[in-house]
């Protein structure tokens, strides 16, 4: 496999030998005007005016062609070292007599109009040429196998080999079930004929699908590093140009490369942008090219066999609007899930990163995993970096573990801003908000402990913030832990109806959260009794969030009644905040001005505080 070259190594020989027709028509033009010139140089001589009205005067003339400023002709008689031709030039016949009269040898000299040809003919030539050339250029733009609007159908793929591609599954955790299905793909390229020794075939196409920042991308490149094959790399909106055909073209041509590189893999990242469902989305209109372009994808991916040593890897967010004549057997016939990774796999992704930067001891990928439910392995890597720029700006030599927390609520709350000052009523507003949040958590079960509270400006419009995070991830939720979420986003806003008597602004982003649940549980879940074991409204498949238009299938009088259930759940949720803060009122109030004093509460400055809270209805305690 070492020895075996991609077709464009011998790209720049073949390019050497190219025969250049332009070059070799000049050179012919060229020795046919010198050969004429030395003809010339050899039957002609050139004569003094003076010396011509001699020979004239004796009839030694045979005949003249005359122009403005030559006379050329022959002579009657060849004498011994004379030549049979001559050219001379004239002069004007006043000044030919009085020079004859005196007997001086005369003749004139031409300037050379050399200079005056070129920059009349060739200079302008030369500038069109130039200009042809540069819009030739940016029109069909510059490509490894040549530039120009003729190499404007080649395909744009970079092509990387072993020694290019440096990642193997080593570089890749916490997508253990994606990496066993693509080690078949490895064991097939390797060993072609031991993987179909029972006449099994390998899947023609493998399509890697999941969130934005899970690892696609690297999992295809640690293929082409453990099978130590050629990949070709290629994102699926590089296809498509302002010429019509060009999409088609370049697939074709792509695939002609990969079959004079096999065994090798073929990785189009970004499918969607090719791949769309034709005619899913009638009123946008159609797009004839990007339908050229699928349908010879389709062809190709029909016309190869996996058989060769040819696989196609290919990348994609958004499954639900890909063509199904994509998706169906014999072409991306496996889909690889790469989703989120979970707590033991975010450890793993944590461990290879942080081994490559100057962490202390206490810094254990555990903790730091703990602290990032959700996050995908390219929010990990960029928690890692921010981790180790925080530390850099404290002047400090390593990185610890105050550095990941800080740089995890720079992820998720965003940049501080304390040079937002705020007036004392609007402090004292945000304070009371926040350790409203923190106090009916604490007094609701299920739901998610709180680390940190803070009346420091943070992100674009949140004036302040209360971190919670779960001690595990969770992929069930019953009816009862929704409403306690809902309580707990309604506390901020029954804090300040409890201690002000009135309702600010504050809570808009909580009441719009709070709205979607109540929404989910109505129209989704079916966890309203009125409305039956029924799903009125679809959850979004799409890994980006919703894929398109939301389309209602029920009636108006249906919408209102879930409306009205959604009515219900909010307004349940927020009686039973302000039922929690009506028990605990005095410590919310002793809260809110350690909150005021200190501007961030840490989770060793909340325990005592949250021994203290009492749940709706209770006695309190000693």
């Amino acid at each position: 496999m070492d020895d075996k070259k991609p077709p464009e190594a011998d790209a720049p020989a073949r390019r050497a030998f190219r025969p250049y027709w332009t070059y070799a028509v000049l050179g012919v033009f060229a020795a046919l005007t010198v050969s004429e010139i030395m003809n010339q140089s050899r039957t002609t001589e050139i004569l003094p005016y003076s010396e011509f009205q001699k020979l004239l005067e004796q009839k030694k003339i045979s005949d003249v062609v005359i122009t403005q400023d030559v006379i050329s002709g022959s002579f009657a008689e060849r004498a011994p070292g004379r030549k049979s031709r001559f050219t001379t030039v004239r002069v004007e016949p006043e000044l030919a007599e009085r020079l004859e009269r005196y007997g001086i040898k005369f003749s004139r000299q031409v300037p050379s109009r050399l200079s005056e040809t070129l920059l009349s003919w060739f200079l302008p030539a030369a500038l069109i040429l130039m200009a042809w050339m540069w819009v030739m250029q940016r029109a069909g733009g510059r490509m490894e196998g040549g530039g120009g609007l003729m190499a404007i159908g080649k395909s744009k793929a970079k092509i990387y080999v072993e020694k290019d591609t440096k990642t193997g599954f080593k570089d890749v955790a916490g997508a253990d079930e994606a990496v066993d299905e693509l080690k078949e793909v490895v064991d097939f390229l390797k060993n072609p004929r031991d993987f179909g020794r029972l006449g099994g075939r390998m899947p023609k196409g493998v399509l890697l699908i999941g969130p934005p920042g899970s690892g696609k991308t690297l999992l295809a490149k640690a293929v082409a590093g453990e099978a130590g094959v050629p990949f070709f790399s290629i994102n699926g909106s590089e296809f498509v140009e302002m010429f019509v055909g060009v999409g088609a073209a370049r697939v074709r041509d792509l695939f002609e490369q990969a079959r004079k590189t096999a065994p090798c893999i073929i990785f189009i990242d970004e499918l969607d942008a090719l791949g769309r469902a034709r005619g899913a989305y009638p009123l946008a209109g159609g797009h004839d090219e990007k339908e050229q372009t699928l349908n010879q994808l389709l062809v190709e991916l029909d016309g190869f066999d996996s058989s060769a040593g040819l696989v196609i890897l290919s990348a994609t967010n958004r499954p639900e609007i890909l063509d199904a004549a994509l998706l169906r057997a014999g072409r991306f016939d496996r889909q690889v899930l790469v989703d989120r990774p979970d707590k033991i796999g975010r450890a793993a992704i944590l461990s290879i990163y942080i081994s490559r930067i100057s962490a202390d001891h206490d810094v254990a990928p555990a903790k730091v995993a703990a602290l990032t439910p959700g996050f995908t392995g390219a929010d990990l890597a960029n928690l890692v970096n921010e981790a180790a720029l925080t530390a850099t700006r404290r002047k400090a030599s390593i990185v610890t573990m105050e550095d990941f927390t800080a740089a995890v609520e720079r992820i998720v709350a965003g940049l501080e801003k304390r040079n937002r000052l705020l007036n004392p009523l609007e402090r004292g507003v945000v304070a009371h908000h926040e350790m409203g949040h923190a106090l009916v958590a604490a007094a609701l079960p299920g739901t998610d402990p709180v680390h940190k509270v803070s009346i420091i400006p943070r992100g674009v419009g949140s004036l302040g913030y209360t971190i919670s995070r779960p001690t595990e991830d969770r992929y069930l939720m019953t009816k009862e832990e929704l409403e306690n979420k809902m309580a707990v986003l309604l506390g901020g806003r029954a804090a300040e109806q409890t201690v002000f008597g009135r309702l600010s602004t504050g809570a808009h982003d909580d009441l719009g959260k709070v709205t979607q649940i109540a929404r989910h549980m109505a129209a989704t879940y079916g966890m309203i009794a009125e409305l039956g074991q029924v799903t009125y409204d679809r959850e979004p498949s799409s890994f980006l969030g919703s894929a398109g238009p939301e389309v209602r299938q029920y009636s108006e009088a249906t919408a209102a009644r879930i409306d009205a259930a959604v009515q219900i759940l909010v307004e349940a949720a927020y009686r039973t905040a302000l039922a929690v803060l009506a028990e605990n009122k005095n410590l919310l109030l002793q809260a809110a001005g350690a909150l005021l004093a200190k501007e961030t509460l840490s989770e060793a400055d909340l325990v005592p505080i949250f021994k203290l809270v009492r749940p709706a209805g209770q006695a309190p305690r000693p």
